[in-house]
C-alpha cells in the first residue's frame, strides 16, 4: 500500500503518522461499518486506505459523495462521521501537546482501544 502524504524525508513532512494506516479511528470504524452493511465487498481495505486520507488531506466533495454512495447513506452523514474523527484527532493532540499524569493516562486509554 503507497504512503498517503509526503515521505519521512520529504520536506513537506508536516506530521503525517504512517501508523495511520493502522490504527482503528472513528471514521475508520464507522466507515468499514457502513461499507459492510452495504455488502461491499472490499470494506476493510476501502476503510484502511480512506481513513488516513481522511485525516491528512481532508475530505472533499467528490470523496464524500462517492462514500455516500458506496455506504448508502446521505452526504451529511459522511461528514459528520468526518467531523467526529478530525474533532476526535484534534482532542489527541492536545493531549499530546500538554501531557500531564491524567492526559498521558488518557491518551494510551485511546490507543489501547484502537487496537
Amino acid at each position: 500500500m503507497p504512503i498517503i502524504g509526503p515521505g519521512h524525508d520529504d520536506p513537506e513532512y508536516d506530521g503525517y503518522d504512517p501508523a495511520w494506516r493502522h490504527q482503528n479511528t472513528r471514521f475508520r470504524q464507522w466507515l468499514h461499518e457502513r461499507l459492510t452493511a452495504a455488502g461491499f465487498p472490499h470494506a476493510a481495505d476501502l476503510a484502511a486506505t480512506c481513513a488516513p486520507a481522511n485525516r491528512y488531506n481532508g475530505l472533499t466533495d467528490e470523496a464524500a459523495a462517492t462514500l455516500a454512495l458506496l455506504t448508502d447513506t446521505s452526504l451529511d452523514e459522511v461528514r459528520a462521521a468526518h467531523n467526529a474523527d478530525i474533532a476526535a484527532w484534534i482532542r489527541e493532540q492536545e493531549l499530546v501537546d500538554h501531557p500531564d499524569l491524567a492526559a498521558v493516562d488518557a491518551n494510551l486509554n485511546r490507543i489501547a482501544e484502537r487496537h
